[in-house]
């Protein structure tokens, strides 16, 4: 064989070597993708939490602020207190930081009634709900010492939480006109809180 010959048979053994690695690459690859495959899948999942929420038309201004009393003193103011949670829930409402001196809140009386018609301004057109209009009826003593949580608060009313929904409260105060003469220059002070917990 000649030299040229020779030379010949050697590149063409080194040129199908990597041809020959190349194929069988290939046909490894084409072999390790030839299985059959299927999937099923579930859309993207989402949670959101419902809520509970209520608002009043009293623009953070107390409903009394009433001085010099004396007997036979009364005085009224209408709330309107608005759910628009997405859950449904119980209301309940009660007294906070009650507070008194010569026992003026033992002996002031307070009314406390649900219904509709009238706002923050202005009670005209407010009407009772039915028989269960009226709450309460006592002292403002009474009421801060009995309601004074969610727990034991004072049962309102309960919204579907399906759309915004309102109740109006009346709240009327007196001092009786057989106040005892104890309670001059006396004080009484209460706040009122409506909370809602779903249900």
């Amino acid at each position: 064989m000649s030299i040229a010959a020779t030379r010949a048979a050697r590149i063409a053994a080194f040129v199908g070597v990597p041809l020959a690695l190349v194929a069988s690459g290939i046909v490894v690859s084409t072999a390790s993708y030839s299985a059959f495959t299927a999937t099923t899948s579930n859309p993207t999942n989402n949670w959101t939490a419902g809520n509970v929420a209520l608002s009043d038309d009293d623009a953070n201004t107390a409903m009394f602020t009433a001085t010099g009393l004396k007997p036979g003193s009364t005085g009224t103011k209408c709330i309107v207190v608005t759910s628009t949670g997405s859950l449904a829930s119980s209301v309940k409402l009660y007294g906070t930081a009650p507070a008194t001196t010569n026992a003026l809140a033992g002996s002031l009386n307070l009314q406390v009634e649900q219904g509709t018609g009238g706002t923050f301004s202005d009670c005209t057109g407010f009407v009772a709900q039915g028989t269960g209009g009226q709450l309460y009826n006592g002292t403002v003593a009474a009421f801060g010492s009995t309601y004074s949580t969610f727990a034991n608060g004072l049962a309102t009313w309960s919204p579907t939480g399906t759309a915004s929904e309102s109740k109006v409260f009346r709240f009327t105060y007196t001092l009786p006109s057989n106040a005892p003469t104890t309670v001059q220059g006396g004080t009484a002070a209460l706040g009122f809180t409506w909370e809602a917990q779903n249900s």
